[in-house]
């Protein structure tokens, strides 16, 4: 695969990218930078597709807070193509056929357009089954009136501006990488979540039964009926202490960390500490195994709607039966709780579904934790090479890059994998016992990490701003 990389050098060095900054960008800026894409973000999500029929499914509907878009907006594809292209380079880096030095800056250049043009072919496979198989109806009230009843050109006009949005967000995520703070995907999970809660929290529109939706007007509305708690909020209750245990849980564990000693070898006296967290590699990897089995259920409702079902039936969005339901991820307490209601299985299908669910959390958040680390350059070999150039050592040992390496190696892999597994047991009794608002367990997980580790980059980007010679170390010139 180098040779063919080689070759394929001049186009992924001339992959479009956003410019980014000469010098240093002001922490201000950065902060301007960020809020701008944010406003952008929320505009582009209210604006629809033009073209698209009401009748049209959600295929990513159970998805919606990891893919941080909005259904029938520009951003419906929303951060699909960029996960999915990060899960393929992933694994072709961990399984060794993908052979990019990226600590050199020419294997950072075609390790990036590599990417890119990934992203951008992942965009046109999401988007075409989605409009080819009817997922994506064109309106023929639209067709009638501004093409002559031409249904495919609405078909294809839809299925442009589907594309037209995938790029959107990874020219944003570009923009908020180089010039902003944290990241455009964090940054856009995060938004996404919070309107979430909000409209979890505060919604009056009422749902299957007479209550408003929202959790403060459905106990307001439950509490003057005369209605039974019991019987119409027990569950929400159940969502909302979720919720704060989640938050609680994440915000300690954010804090847990092991710090290594680092002292300067040029100024004595100089000292410093390298942190590695219980979550060391975040819990972005959960967002790779979320929309794995995303991209799975998209495969087996596909088959099914073209009447292929062997692997399962769907009803709407959700797996009914087969082997794609056993392998669906549980939601909500209503996936699996079958003493509330008729589930249409038997307890212990739904016990193997749980079971299923949990080994793939559990093992994929562990595996694609690994993977984080080496692909981010968070690895022992990587952090070692940082502190080496710093100018920091470990004090009593000998100032080598191999000697690093192998003492980091005593925390660095075994934390990786326990943070892994950790976090896809966490993300799996969320989405048991629910959280309030549509953005399940995995979606709130991520907010309170992303927003907590954001929180971490600012005050680090303002002690910089206060003293510029950690900008060495940190990398930020």
């Amino acid at each position: 695969m180098g040779d063919l990389l080689d070759r394929f050098e001049p186009i992924l060095a001339a992959m479009p990218a956003v410019r980014g900054p000469e010098g240093h960008v002001h922490f201000k800026n950065k902060l301007m930078w960020t809020l701008a894409i944010l406003l952008l973000y929320f505009s582009l999500t209210n604006i629809d597709i033009f073209g698209l029929s009401p009748q049209s499914q959600d295929l990513f509907g159970m998805y919606r807070a990891l893919l941080a878009g909005a259904s029938g907006s520009l951003l419906h594809l929303g951060i699909g193509p960029i996960v999915t292209a990060s899960i393929v380079l992933q694994l072709l880096k961990g399984a060794g056929l993908l052979q990019i030095d990226t600590s050199e800056a020419r294997g950072q250049v075609m390790y990036m357009g590599l990417q890119k043009l990934l992203i951008f072919v992942m965009i046109i496979v999401e988007a075409f089954p989605m409009v080819a198989s009817g997922m994506m109806l064109p309106d023929p009230s639209v067709a009638t009136q501004f093409f002559g009843g031409n249904m495919l050109t609405v078909s294809l006009l839809i299925f442009l501006q589907v594309c037209l949005g995938g790029l959107l967000v990874v020219l944003m995520d570009e923009v908020v990488t180089k010039w902003g703070v944290g990241s455009g995907v964090g940054l856009f999970i995060v938004a996404g979540v919070s309107q979430g809660l909000v409209n979890g929290f505060l919604n009056w529109q009422t749902g299957t039964d007479p209550f408003p939706i929202g959790f403060f007007p459905r106990l307001f509305a439950i509490g003057t009926s005369g209605a039974s708690f019991l019987e119409y909020f027990g569950t929400d209750l159940l969502a909302l202490v979720t919720t704060i245990a989640i938050f609680m849980v994440i915000v300690y564990v954010e804090s847990t960390r092991i710090e290594i000693p680092l002292a300067h070898t040029a100024v004595r006296g100089a000292r410093a500490r390298f942190p590695v967290k219980l979550i060391y590699a975040s819990v972005l990897p959960m967002i790779l195994v979320r929309v794995l089995q995303a991209n799975i259920q998209m495969i087996g409702m596909f088959l099914s709607n073209a009447g292929i079902n062997i692997f399962g039936e769907f009803q709407g969005q959700m797996p009914t039966s087969g082997l794609m339901w056993y392998i669906a991820p549980i939601n909500a307490p209503q996936d699996w709780m079958w003493w509330l209601s008729d589930l249409g299985h038997a307890p212990w299908e739904i016990m193997l579904r749980m079971g299923i669910d949990v080994t793939v959390m559990v093992v994929g958040g562990a595996i694609f934790a690994l993977f984080w680390v080496k692909t981010a350059g968070l690895d022992s070999k990587d952090v070692a090479r940082q502190i080496q150039r710093s100018g920091m050592q470990i004090p009593g040992y000998r100032r080598s890059e191999q000697v690093l390496v192998k003492y980091l190696d005593r925390y660095i892999p075994r934390i990786t994998v326990i943070g892994g597994v950790f976090i896809g047991l966490l993300s799996v009794v969320a989405n048991l016992f629910g959280v309030i608002g549509a953005v399940g367990g995995t979606g709130l997980l991520l907010a309170v990490s992303i927003t907590y580790r954001l929180y971490e980059e600012v005050a680090s980007q303002q002690i910089m701003e206060m003293y510029p010679f950690m900008r060495s170390f940190f990398g930020k010139e």
